[in-house]
């Protein structure tokens, strides 16, 4: 777009094809307020000075020859690059402005003050270049903000100190790497009412996945005061997730994961010119509360899908709350650059083989794994003793770091957030992270050889030494597709995401007890009956989980619901059958409190678990919660595709117990479409696989189980592992006649297991046998899906419907 030759313009008057006149961030929020604001999406008013203001100021002031000498002089080694960015931005700096540039800069001022009801209204001051968020560079975060600027002279010493941040020394080298010439480069300077997120909160939101490209979420960091300390990773902020297909239904509230960051300190207003905010400390209430409730969550959620319906690109936002009014606001808005520019059809998948002992953890950035030694670095001033292919590990990360990160193999940080500036550039970079440790700093040293992996999960971990891990390629165009469903067992909530662009047919076994091992850690029963815990230690410790639990037992319904609601998420709506706890007694007492709770069996696995613990005294409290969190998941939140599967159901009479229980507790089998399968693994479910069908809607077979009880051979037992075989003609004879039997009955049935995983036979067996589908392991799902396609082909019968 051609220079109209003026010096400011109104964010109402701006689009997004204004970038040349006003640079990215000031034509996206152009867009925003003239798009989105009559939806209903809250941006603050305010005002563009162009990039012509900009070569008016910088020609006024004879700026054009300084510049082009001193980067002639970096450019032949007679000055370096902290030389050159230091004399540029001291001759900006000092610059005069023209009368008619500051005449026309404090007249829209005082108007925007007029339109906002006040007189020198405090405003944000935000730099945007005319080469901004661009596909193939985006200059977004090089230049500087200001916050709090209040006043004709703070407003013009602060557009000056914007037009001298276009020439850091990041800045600098950025533009040197990506080929742009430096005095084409204009600067814009946006002037946008302040929010008093100083008195409320503020954050950065993204309407995916930023670490799995899953395009279904929307992902919410908030942390207390100004936003600044979100973006940079200062804070480890409080995360949410929410999960885009249910939000049109305002009868659920689909927040699928909400965690709370420690939000160490906060960035205020403060009352000095020279340094308008400062950092303060939390409070001890602060630091244990969330930023945001749940409408707020889903405000923002709403206006993030508005905000990427209208781009029709995931987006990358900001956001603040002002703590006066209450009211929620997006202060900026930018396409995401990462995830929605990769290639989908590819996967690569990472597995580690052997670690060594965990050294720290934090929040996974990336899915890779990576081995190599610690280069600990305090400060970008120290970027010559950083070693090309090091683990870079540090506090936290700015601009000014980029430099050193992208000579890093992986980076390690003590602080920040999933959208901390460490975060995103390793993103960019293609470089596995693990931020927010809390004290990687002080555990690592210099020359320590680690391994760094990001493929487990949520998690990242740094193990001690040099690890073996493997790599795939996933080629997803060439999967067949075959008549038989192929579904996925998955455990892990915070690996769920991972997974999203398998063309699996769902989840057939989401283990809750992984979900409550790992996640909640807690014996269901020791909440139950927390007053009354004779071991102090295991009361102490649930007392610090449960912290901000008023009720003990909501900490186990609101996490086992939020666990389970990730894993129902990915495959939305595909079905997500979820098996309710199946622990033995034995791993029951190592949950913390647990042990007060459980009786000791000489034979676990044949004792009390499944179906009796559900309506036994002992546990039918504890089964109660479980029923309620399944309860949450689908009425609450909203995932109706959940299907609710009974373990270890000895007899029909045990069968009736159970669902009666479910039915007390709010899960009646057919209510609100709901279906209750029962895992078929022992020699009653398929001798009575008719009495069962009646009862229930489908069958899983437990191979393992199965082949145990029908051999009498414990599976684990090492002396006999020659005679443990799924493949055994008593084995295939039971899996048979519980297909034809539940299929003559109208129910489904399904099998969970490695055995088509392990031999493609025993793929081909299931598929003649009709079964109608196949629940194996997310590495082996390729595999098994080629297995069944080729069974299919040689001419087995179809599934049954």
């Amino acid at each position: 777009m051609a220079s109209d030759g003026k010096l400011t313009a109104w964010f109402d008057d701006l689009t997004r094809n204004d970038v040349p006149r006003v640079g990215g961030k000031n034509a996206s929020l152009g867009e925003l307020v003239r798009n989105l604001c009559e939806r209903g999406v809250n941006v603050p008013p305010g005002f563009a000075i162009t990039a012509d203001a900009y070569w008016q100021f910088i020609e006024a002031n004879n700026l054009k020859g300084v510049i082009g000498n001193a980067l002639s002089e970096l450019a032949t080694g007679k000055a370096s690059l902290a030389e050159t960015g230091q004399k540029i931005r001291r001759v900006v700096v000092h610059g005069d402005w023209p009368a008619d540039l500051a005449s026309k800069i404090r007249e829209t001022y005082r108007e925007l003050s007029r339109r906002c009801g006040g007189e020198d209204i405090d405003v944000a001051v935000r730099s945007s270049a005319t080469a901004e968020d661009l596909p193939d560079a985006s200059f977004a975060g090089q230049q500087e903000t200001f916050l709090n600027i209040r006043g004709e002279v703070a407003l013009l010493d602060a557009c000056r100190r914007c037009y001298a941040s276009l020439f850091t020394d990041r800045a600098i080298s950025y533009r040197e790497a990506k080929g742009f010439d430096h005095l084409k480069v204009a600067l814009s300077v946006g002037i946008q009412k302040m929010v008093r997120s100083d008195l409320g909160g503020a954050g950065v939101m993204f309407s995916i996945d930023t670490e799995t490209g899953f395009d279904k979420v929307v992902g919410i960091d908030a942390a207390w005061g100004l936003g600044e300390n979100v973006v940079q990773g200062a804070v480890d902020p409080d995360e949410y997730q929410v999960f885009k297909p249910l939000l049109v239904d305002g009868d659920v509230v689909p927040i699928i994961e909400k965690k709370r960051g420690e939000k160490a300190r906060k960035l205020v207003y403060a009352a000095n010119d020279a340094a308008p905010t400062r950092n303060v400390p939390t409070s001890k209430v602060e630091r244990s509360s969330f930023v945001l409730g749940d409408d707020d969550i889903l405000q923002l959620a709403h206006w993030a899908c508005a905000i990427e319906d209208h781009y029709d690109t995931p987006m990358d936002m900001e956001w603040a709350r002002d703590g006066q009014t209450g009211e929620l606001f997006i202060v900026q808005a930018r396409p995401e650059t990462v995830q929605s520019r990769k290639a989908l059809g590819t996967l690569k998948s990472y597995r580690m083989k052997r670690k060594g002992r965990r050294l720290v953890a934090g929040l996974s950035i990336g899915g890779a794994i990576v081995a190599g030694k610690v280069c600990m670095i305090r400060s970008p001033a120290e970027i010559s003793q950083f070693e090309d292919g090091a683990v870079l590990v540090t506090e936290t990360t700015d601009p000014d770091w980029v430099p050193i990160m992208k000579r890093a193999a992986a980076i390690v940080t003590d602080h920040g957030g999933r959208t901390s500036h460490a975060a995103i550039v390793s993103r960019e970079l293609g470089l596995p992270a693990v931020v927010g440790t809390g004290h990687a700093t002080e555990l690592l040293h210099d020359e320590q050889e680690v391994t760094v992996s990001c493929a487990e999960g949520e998690e990242g971990f740094v193990y001690e030494g040099i690890g073996e891990f493997e790599v795939e390629d996933l080629n997803l165009e060439e999967i067949p597709k075959t008549r038989t469903k192929v579904m996925l067992n998955l455990a892990n909530p915070a690996a769920a995401f991972r997974w999203w662009q398998l063309p699996a047919d769902g989840v057939g076994l989401a283990r809750m007890e992984f979900v409550v091992g790992n996640h909640i850690k807690v014996h269901p029963m020791a909440l139950v009956r927390f007053e009354s815990l004779r071991d102090d230690g295991a009361r102490n410790r649930i007392a610090e989980l449960t912290r901000n639990y008023t009720d003990k037992t909501e900490y186990f319904v609101d996490r086992l619901a939020r666990g389970l609601a990730r894993i129902a998420a990915a495959h939305h709506p595909k079905p997500v059958i979820v098996r309710m706890s199946d622990f033995k007694t034995n791993e029951y007492a190592n949950l913390i409190g647990g042990a007060e709770f459980e009786p000791k069996e000489e034979n676990p696995m044949l004792g009390f678990r499944g179906a009796s613990r559900y309506y036994s005294p002992r546990y039918r409290e504890g089964f109660a919660l479980e029923c309620r969190a399944i309860h949450r998941l689908r009425s609450d939140m909203g995932f109706r595709n959940v299907i609710v599967m009974i373990p270890f159901c000895r007899s029909t009479h045990e069968a009736d117990r159970v669902l009666d229980v479910m039915a007390e507790n709010g899960l009646r089998r057919g209510e609100n479409g709901l279906e209750v399968y029962v895992m078929c693994e022992i020699p009653s479910n398929v001798v009575l696989a008719k009495s069962f069908a009646e009862r229930f809607d489908g069958f899983s077979i437990g191979s393992n189980d199965l082949t145990q009880l029908t051999l009498g051979v414990d599976r684990d037992s090492d002396e006999l592992a020659e005679l443990f075989d799924e493949q055994d003609e008593a084995v295939k004879w039971m899996i048979r006649t519980v297909i034809e039997a539940a299929h003559h009955s109208g129910a489904k049935v399904g099998l969970c297991g490695q055995a088509p995983s392990d031999h493609p036979e025993f793929a081909a067996f299931l598929v003649k046998c009709g079964i109608d589908s196949m629940s194996v392991s997310p590495d082996s799902f390729i595999a098994v899906k080629r297995q069944v396609a080729a069974a299919e082909k040689g001419g087995s019968k179809a599934p049954s419907d």
